[in-house]
């Protein structure tokens, strides 16, 4: 699939916008397409990334794949409907880079060491756990690009807070 980039108007107007609920039980083919194309993308060697979200292949919909570097073998997994509900107020200090946002990474202070996520499975169950260090980054990433929300928004908002 292709990419959204912010070098792109009309993609920049896409990735900045809220993404959509889906429904495991409902909408079961259909997501399951799309998260194999969505796998495909971040492991296609000219996309190589951690992360990637449904918003950078231009779906408006809440799912994302994660490379858990957590986990032996550091597998990639799919989460849909991922939330945060709990930051540590530990942070993490460590460079950003992002699919969407060419050639460039930035050193961001602001993601949380650990992250408590609630989500649904491919298989429509509902799980909550704890995740920390860089795999928590990366959750807190893609969950941003759900919510319309790029790394450089909290890197433009350091910036003014130490301003």
């Amino acid at each position: 699939m292709r990419l959204f980039l912010i070098t792109n108007k009309e993609d920049s107007v896409l990735l900045r916008t809220k993404s959509k609920f889906i429904n495991p039980k409902e909408d079961k083919e259909t997501t399951k397409l799309l998260s194999q194309r969505l796998l495909a993308t971040v492991n296609d060697p000219k996309n190589a990334g951690v992360g990637i979200a449904a918003p950078q292949v231009g779906i408006l919909k809440n799912i994302i794949w994660v490379q858990r570097f957590d986990k032996d073998e550091f597998p990639f997994e799919v989460y849909l409907n991922p939330k945060i509900i709990n930051y540590s107020e530990k942070k993490l200090t460590r460079r950003e880079g992002c699919l969407s946002i060419p050639n460039r990474t930035d050193t961001l202070k602001i993601r949380s060491k650990i992250i408590d996520i609630e989500y649904d499975t491919m298989e429509g169950k509902h799980i909550t756990e704890s995740i920390s260090e860089f795999t928590s980054i990366i959750f807190q990433h893609e969950i941003d690009h759900l919510n319309g929300i790029l790394y450089l928004d909290h890197l433009e908002k350091e910036i003014n807070e130490t301003n």
